[in-house]
C-alpha cells in the first residue's frame, strides 16, 4: 500500500505542477482539459492540496467489486486563487463518465463543509454523465446532501459553477442554486431529460446542443450567466468573476490601488441624442464611467434590454444594473425583471455596492407579457432593490417613466443618491400620450387637432419632461452634467462606505417567485 501511495503522489505532483503553457497548448489541440489539469490551471502554482485521494466507492453490485478507482471520479480540495483561499472540486469524466456515487458527494459535501467553516469560496467544475445507476437511491440521496448544502451556503459564501462538460438530470440543480453558472461553448450542456426522453415524450427532434447547449442557456433560458470558448477561457473567467467577490459575506471585496486625478469625462457629454426616441449603447456611458476596461458583463447575451455586471470605480467593486436604449427600448420585461433582480440580491448578499443606469421608458405592454406574469415579475426587482442595504446610487441620464421609474431603485424604495442628467424625463408617461389623455377635449375640439395636439405635447413636456420638479421634491438629490458623473459617483460612494442599515427583523421575506 505504501507503494502505492508514493506512486500515487508522484502522478499529482507532475499533474498539480505541468506548465501552463503546455496546458494551454493542449487545450487548442483537445478542446477539453482533464479534471486535474482544470484544477491546477484553476489554482496558483502548486498551492492545491487534495482532500480524499485515496476514496473509493462501496458499491459491490453489478460487477462493481473489481472496479475501483482511487478518488471516485471527483477530485477535491483547496488551494488559492491570485493568492485567495479558495475549495474545488473537478468531476473526473473518465472515472465511470464522472457519474455521482454516494462516496462521490461525500467528498464534494466535505469541502463544502469546511468552505463555509472557514467562510471561503466554494468553485465547482462539473463534468459528470449524471447519477450512477448501479447505485441506485444513495447516489440521489446523494445529490440532495449537496443540494442542501448549496442552499444553506447560499449568501454566506461566493459559489461557482462551471459546467465544462455533460450536466444532466439531478446534477442540474445544484449549479442552478449556486451564485454564477459558466458554461463551455460547444463541449458542455444542461438538461433535465435528454434528447431520447424528449423525443419519446413529445416526439420533438432535439439535439443535446439545440436542447441544452452554452448558446441556448446564455441566450434563451438565462441558466449560463457567461459563455466561454473552451476550458481554459472558462477557468480564466472563475479567476476574474472571482476578483470582483469578497471571501465571505462578512467581508468586503478587496479594493485595487487607485489614485485620485483628474475624473472629468467629457466623452458622455455626447452619448444622449437631442432626439429623445433615438437609441444608444448605455456600454458607452458604463464605460465613461467606470475605471478602464473593468467592467465584466454577466448574462451578456440574455435579457439584453437591461445590462448587469462587475466594474471598478475608484478601485472598488460595485454591481451595475442598467436599462439598454439598444435592445426593446430599455423597457422592463419578464426576463430582464429576473434578470436584474437575481444579480441586485447578489450584489446585497456579498456587500457589493450598487450602481444603477436609468433610461426606461416602462414595462412591456402585450399579452405575452401580462400572460406570462410581467407583474409578479417585475415586482422581483422592486421587491430585490427595497431590501438591499448596501450603498445604492441611481443616474438618470434620459427616461423615468411610470411604475418604472419607481422599480428602478428610486428615492422612494430606498435609494441613497439619486442623480439625473439635464436630459433626465421624469414622468408618468411620454409627453404624447400624457398630452392625448390629458387635453383630450381640447384637442377635439380645436380647429387643427393635430396642430394642438402637438402645442400641448410641447406644454407637458416643458413642465414635467425634465428633472427639475422631481429634484425640487428631493426625489432627485442634484442634476448633473454629464461629464461629472464619474466624480460625483466616486465621492458618493465613498460617503457611503460606511453605511449600517438593519432590516425589520424576520425569519425571511416571501418575495413573489
Amino acid at each position: 500500500m505504501d507503494d502505492k501511495i508514493k506512486a500515487l503522489n508522484e502522478r499529482l505532483q507532475q499533474a498539480y505542477l505541468g506548465g501552463g503553457e503546455a496546458r494551454i497548448e493542449r487545450q487548442h489541440k483537445n478542446k477539453k482539459l482533464t479534471a486535474r489539469e482544470r484544477i491546477a490551471y484553476l489554482l496558483d502554482n502548486g498551492s492545491f492540496e487534495e482532500i480524499g485521494a485515496l476514496v473509493t466507492h462501496r458499491t459491490k453490485d453489478f460487477g462493481m467489486s473489481d472496479q475501483q478507482y482511487y478518488g471516485d471520479g471527483v477530485v477535491t480540495g483547496y488551494g488559492t486563487v491570485d493568492g485567495r483561499l479558495v475549495y474545488v472540486f473537478a468531476q473526473d469524466f473518465t472515472v465511470f463518465g464522472g457519474s455521482l456515487s454516494e462516496t462521490h458527494a461525500e467528498k464534494i459535501c466535505k469541502i463544502m463543509d469546511l468552505a463555509m467553516k472557514v467562510g471561503a469560496p466554494v468553485i465547482g467544475l462539473n463534468d459528470s454523465g449524471g447519477a450512477r445507476i448501479q447505485e441506485g437511491v444513495r447516489s440521489l440521496g446523494g445529490y440532495a446532501d449537496i443540494f442542501y448544502r448549496n442552499v444553506m451556503a447560499s449568501g454566506v459564501i461566493p459559489q461557482i459553477s462551471a459546467i465544462m462538460g455533460p450536466c444532466a438530470g439531478g446534477a442540474v440543480y445544484s449549479p442552478a442554486m449556486t451564485d454564477f453558472t459558466i458554461m463551455v461553448q460547444d463541449t458542455s450542456y444542461m438538461f433535465v431529460t435528454g434528447p431520447n426522453v424528449v423525443k419519446t415524450v413529445t416526439n420533438e427532434e432535439v439535439t443535446s446542443e439545440e436542447l441544452g447547449g452554452a448558446s441556448t442557456h446564455s441566450s434563451k433560458s438565462g441558466v449560463a450567466h457567461v459563455t466561454s470558448t473552451n476550458d481554459v477561457a472558462g477557468l480564466e473567467d472563475v479567476k476574474r468573476l472571482l476578483s470582483y467577490l469578497p471571501q465571505n459575506n462578512k467581508e468586503k471585496p478587496k479594493d485595487l490601488p487607485y489614485k485620485l486625478a483628474d475624473e472629468i469625462r467629457g466623452s458622455l457629454s455626447s452619448i444622449v441624442p437631442d432626439n429623445p426616441n433615438k437609441p444608444y449603447d448605455m456600454h458607452e456611458v458604463i464605460e465613461g464611467i467606470i475605471d478602464k476596461d473593468s467592467f465584466y458583463e454577466i448574462h451578456k447575451d440574455f435579457a439584453e434590454n437591461i445590462i448587469v455586471g462587475f466594474a471598478r470605480l475608484g478601485g472598488k467593486s460595485i454591481g451595475i444594473v442598467a436599462n439598454q436604449p439598444m435592445f426593446l427600448a430599455g423597457v422592463l420585461d419578464v426576463n430582464s425583471s429576473t434578470k436584474a433582480a437575481r444579480f441586485v440580491r447578489f450584489c446585497d448578499a456579498f456587500n457589493i455596492p450598487l450602481l444603477v443606469l436609468e433610461d426606461v421608458p416602462g414595462f412591456l405592454p402585450g399579452t405575452d407579457q401580462e400572460w406570462n406574469g410581467i407583474i409578479v415579475h417585475g415586482a422581483k426587482l422592486l421587491y430585490a432593490f427595497s431590501e438591499a442595504t448596501v450603498p445604492r446610487v441611481t443616474v438618470i441620464t434620459r427616461k423615468a417613466y411610470g411604475g418604472a421609474y419607481d422599480v428602478m431603485n428610486s428615492k422612494h424604495i430606498g435609494a441613497d443618491m439619486n442623480f439625473a442628467w439635464p436630459s433626465a424625463e421624469i414622468a408618468v408617461m411620454g409627453a404624447k400620450g400624457a398630452a392625448e389623455i390629458i387635453f383630450k377635449r381640447e384637442i377635439k375640439e380645436a380647429d387643427d387637432p393635430e396642430a394642438k395636439w402637438k402645442e400641448k405635447e410641447a406644454e407637458y413636456a416643458e413642465k414635467f419632461a425634465n428633472p427639475y420638479r422631481a429634484a425640487r421634491r428631493g426625489f432627485i438629490d442634484e442634476v448633473i452634467l454629464p461629464k461629472d458623473t464619474r466624480r460625483k459617483l466616486i465621492k458618493a460612494f465613498a460617503m457611503l462606505e460606511d453605511k449600517d442599515t438593519k432590516l425589520p427583523e424576520k425569519k425571511h421575506g416571501n418575495i413573489p417567485l
